[in-house]
């Protein structure tokens, strides 16, 4: 047996020989935390012949209603803490299991806070069927009270901005917060940096204020089409909330400069007084400052106490605050020589490595925008060429200059899975090559729009603007090259894995090369948003498979529990489940869990 523990989640790999697989039903498993006692876990899928009609979101004891995997994830462990598992073989009949012996295992979760890297994913509208049980299926914004509201918020944010509003505070006086933010309306966080103002910190925000303003046309109840004049984004919003929170005007620094690119930073960097306003740690990712983007759309903050990543991250927000770019009514001459000027100095921050072994051990920062797409290239090396797995998300889809490598691709390549906001849908006026299980790759995409809590999500970003190509569900950037190897890499931040996110917009990256408690919180958290929207998919499938005949349409017994051995077909040799599964054999005897020495 292996295990991967994260800071919320652990993912498992067990290993089933040959004659153990005969008449195996599957696993009841137990968990005992500190100081309590073994408890059965739960989860949702049952035996018909047992429960003929489960009730939707019920879970049910794997005492009778065992776990029929060779690969299983607990999502709900709390930071820093040592929990004790047993897996416990189960045979016989559905009506009259058979135990056999447990094999135990025990796992340390990792802190939150590493000397290094501190990392908060949100819970999200990942969470909804967790959510709906807890909240009584009703949005935050729905909540019978102001406490039960608050309540909720919380649990979806998780530490999300608890890490942000703590990393805020220990700003003193004299001390300087510098930062850069694309969204900039989440209150708390807002009156946070107020806060900072009024006891003596230096705090100076290059924020998105374009002028970009715009009518459209939008069709109306009656099938009318009307124009509406679309408001300056995210100008308009970011105004209001500033002058909410009475952040001074020397506290923000507008970016009003190359209108028709995004400002699409979120990062925040802690200078210390004491060290001569030295930058010594930055806080970055891919949130933006909304309610939507905080407790809504799956997302993450990373904090890296290093004083080199800092003043690298310094020296890219000395070059923000002084809006550089095309201005607005320059001639075309003007404009391009202030746009070269700009894109030369991000260039001449630190070169982009050119391929993996080029990747120093430690962190690597990439800024953009850049002349040329070579971050871009490492994404799609990293991605394309790594040992055993590749792991990303994608909030706006795949770029064509990924899909040209990925394509090369066949069932030998190695195992890759992708989430997206959205499925893949095929590009105008090109063939469409599919990247599916012919090329060992795996997608799942975000779809919670049928649930209370994914309608609330959408209400809550920036569809709410009408502007509906923007992202509801999977807004995570990042990407994970052999994240259970020796040499993990993590690359996070705040682009998008495009051309416009490389050549066009403010974004910066973080490349993290052999740190494997980094890479095992990313790993086990990409494993807890995959296979929620992966189920989801199938879900999909099932509804489609009558009407297009989909290629590898998922069977609805997928649903239920299978009632003998016959479950463990599913890892026939080529399955995704067996890929999954050899993943962990290989890491077998092995438990990736607990403190460990950061890179």
């Amino acid at each position: 047996m292996s295990a991967v523990a994260g800071v919320n989640t652990v993912s498992f790999g067990l290993r089933v020989s040959a004659r153990a697989r005969r008449g195996l039903l599957g696993f009841a498993v137990q968990r005992r935390a500190p100081g309590g006692r073994f408890r059965y876990v739960t989860g949702f899928k049952v035996f018909r012949s047992i429960v003929p009609d489960p009730a939707p979101g019920e879970r049910y004891s794997t005492r009778r209603q065992p776990i029929q995997s060779l690969v299983w994830d607990d999502f709900t462990l709390q930071p820093d803490t040592v929990y004790t598992y047993r897996f416990i073989p189960m045979r016989g009949t559905p009506a009259h299991p058979e135990y056999g012996r447990p094999v135990e295992i025990e796992v340390r979760s990792e802190p939150l806070a590493g000397a290094r890297h501190t990392i908060a994913f949100n819970r999200g509208v990942a969470s909804s069927q967790a959510y709906a049980a807890r909240f009584a299926d009703l949005a935050p914004d729905k909540q019978p009270t102001a406490a039960k509201r608050q309540l909720a918020l919380d649990w979806l944010s998780r530490d999300l901005d608890e890490t942000l509003i703590a990393f805020i505070r220990e700003a003193g006086p004299g001390d300087a917060l510098h930062g850069a933010f694309y969204e900039f309306r989440y209150a708390p966080v807002l009156v946070e940096l107020k806060a900072a103002v009024d006891r003596g910190v230096d705090v100076r925000l290059v924020i998105d204020l374009k002028v970009n303003e715009h009518w459209a046309k939008e069709k109306q109840a009656d099938g009318s089409i009307v124009r509406v004049l679309v408001p300056s984004n995210p100008r308009a919003a970011n105004l209001v909330a500033i002058a909410a929170a009475g952040l001074p005007d020397t506290a923000i620094i507008p970016r009003t400069a190359r209108r028709s690119d995004l400002q699409h930073n979120k990062f925040l960097i802690l200078r210390s007084a004491a060290q001569g306003l030295r930058p010594v740690a930055v806080w970055t990712g891919s949130t933006n400052l909304t309610v939507g983007g905080v407790h809504g759309q799956s997302n993450l903050g990373h904090l890296v106490r290093d004083i080199g990543v800092a003043n690298s991250f310094a020296d890219y927000w000395d070059l923000l605050a002084a809006d550089p770019g095309a201005r607005a009514g320059e001639s075309r001459t003007d404009a391009r020589r202030r746009n070269v000027a700009f894109i030369d100095a991000v260039d001449a921050l630190a070169s982009v490595p050119v391929a993996r072994a080029d990747i120093p051990h430690g962190v690597t920062t990439i800024f953009s925008p850049r002349s040329s797409e070579a971050a871009l290239s490492l994404y799609a090396e990293l991605l394309a060429h790594p040992a055993q797995l590749a792991c990303a998300t994608f909030a706006f889809g795949i770029a064509k200059q990924l899909e040209d490598v990925l394509v090369q691709g066949d069932q030998n390549s190695p195992l890759r899975f992708f989430l997206l906001e959205k499925r893949r849908a095929p590009r105008r006026g090109t063939p469409t090559v599919e990247l599916d299980s012919r090329r060992n790759i795996y997608q799942a995409w975000g779809s919670e729009l049928e649930t209370t809590l994914g309608q609330w999500v959408a209400e809550t970003t920036t569809r709410a603007l009408r502007l509906n190509t923007h992202v509801a569900f999977i807004h995570n950037k990042f990407l994970l090259s052999d994240p259970l190897g020796l040499d993990p890499v993590v690359v996070s931040g705040s682009a998008n894995f495009s051309r416009a996110s490389s050549v066009a917009n403010d974004e910066n990256m973080l490349v993290i090369r052999g740190d494997r408690r980094v890479a095992d919180i990313y790993f086990t958290e990409f494993n807890r948003l995959f296979f929620h929207y992966y189920f989801r998919s199938v879900l999909e499938r099932l509804g489609e498979a009558d009407r297009v005949g989909a290629r590898e349409a998922p069977s609805a017994s997928s649903l239920d529990l299978v009632e003998d051995d016959s479950w463990l077909a599913k890892y026939a040799p080529g399955t995704l489940r067996s890929k999954r599964a050899d993943l962990f054999v290989r890491m077998r005897g092995t438990v990736r869990s607990g403190p460990r020495p950061e890179a």
